[in-house]
């Protein structure tokens, strides 16, 4: 007689991942891969997670109570970010259901691409590529496409996490003073790189450079906005890798075009994949499509954490990254 086929855990990707992770995922478990190239609809994503045992979900993806009452067999989110603000962790923790993220890996990536765009807006490198291109160059002059200078001025890190570190560990070659706003200090910053820690007010008032490193919360949700521009220097220049709204887009559009501030280098935005209206006009702002993590490694490496922690999850063991660890104190 022969033996019953065993069935396997039933999962939903909400969006085509690097085969990193989906080759790990289809030794252990029925997928269900949503490969189109937008986010999946709100109804399709209701109706799917009905019979799911686990969601590797991206942050376009909102995992609320609603959708956590709609999956009653759902045993875990494996969120595809470092952020997990599209999640609702206490509602997931009251369903027993756990909560992963994929920190750390893409730390690297994303300092590096903050860098890219403090130097683009400094150097006015898009512009400058703008006026090559549609072959306006009439030959150098002496006050010819002026930036600023980087060496020796004062950048202010919002948010000293992994990436905000990062951050400040490659501004040691351009012999930068650095200030740095969080609820926690970190003592390897202010020992190895002399950064300071000091209030907001404060270190949007001295910054030339200003980086934001900040979860999103309702604490953060437009913690740069009118008012702070108004308050940083006219030759500041503030970039976003994080959350796009930390900062209200809408005021920094007038702060641009008013000079209140002398530039921008976001990759994240408050509506995307929508920018402000009047953003993309102005010249002194560099824009990026929300690609911090956008390298080969980072993204592969993103796709086998996910996935082990859905896998771990699944397979009864507590995963590496849990975002809600007191789950496991509700008799899961």
């Amino acid at each position: 007689m022969m033996d019953k086929a065993v069935s396997l855990p039933k999962i939903l990707v909400t969006r085509k991942i690097p085969e990193t992770g989906l080759k790990l995922l289809r030794l252990s478990c029925e997928v269900d891969l949503y490969e189109d190239d937008n986010p999946i609809p709100r109804e399709l994503l209701i109706k799917k997670v009905k019979h799911l045992d686990g969601l590797l979900c991206l942050l376009s993806e909102t995992v609320d109570d609603e959708l956590l009452t709609s999956a009653p067999a759902l045993k875990v989110v494996s969120n595809y970010a470092v952020g997990y603000d599209n999640i609702d962790v206490a509602a997931a923790t009251r369903h027993k259901v756990v909560v992963t993220n994929t920190p750390g890996v893409l730390t690297d990536a994303t300092a590096d691409l903050a860098w890219a765009l403090l130097l683009a807006s400094a150097r006015r490198l898009v512009e400058s590529d703008r006026i090559m291109r549609q072959e306006t160059y009439s030959g150098w002059a002496p006050l010819y496409m002026l930036g600023a200078d980087i060496k020796g001025k004062t950048l202010g890190i919002l948010g000293a996490g992994r990436i905000g570190a990062a951050i400040v560990k490659r501004s040691m070659g351009w012999q930068m003073r650095v200030l740095y706003f969080d609820h926690q200090k970190n003592a390897s910053l202010e020992n190895e790189f002399s950064a300071e820690k000091v209030d907001l007010d404060y270190l949007i008032k001295e910054s030339d450079f200003i980086s934001i490193h900040l979860p999103l919360t309702d604490k953060t949700h437009h913690l740069l906005n009118k008012e702070s521009f108004q308050k940083m220097k006219k030759t500041a220049i503030l970039i976003n890798t994080a959350r796009g709204p930390i900062i209200d887009e809408a005021a920094l559009v007038v702060a641009l075009k008013n000079k209140w501030i002398a530039g921008a280098g976001l990759d994240v935005y408050e509506n995307e994949p929508q920018i402000a209206s009047g953003l993309k006009d102005l010249e002194n702002v560099t824009l990026a499509p929300h690609i911090g993590s956008a390298t080969v490694h980072s993204r592969n490496e993103m796709a086998r954490i996910a996935a082990q922690n859905l896998l771990s999850v699944l397979k009864g063991k507590k995963p590496e990254f849990v975002v809600n660890p007191e789950v496991y104190n509700k008799g899961r």
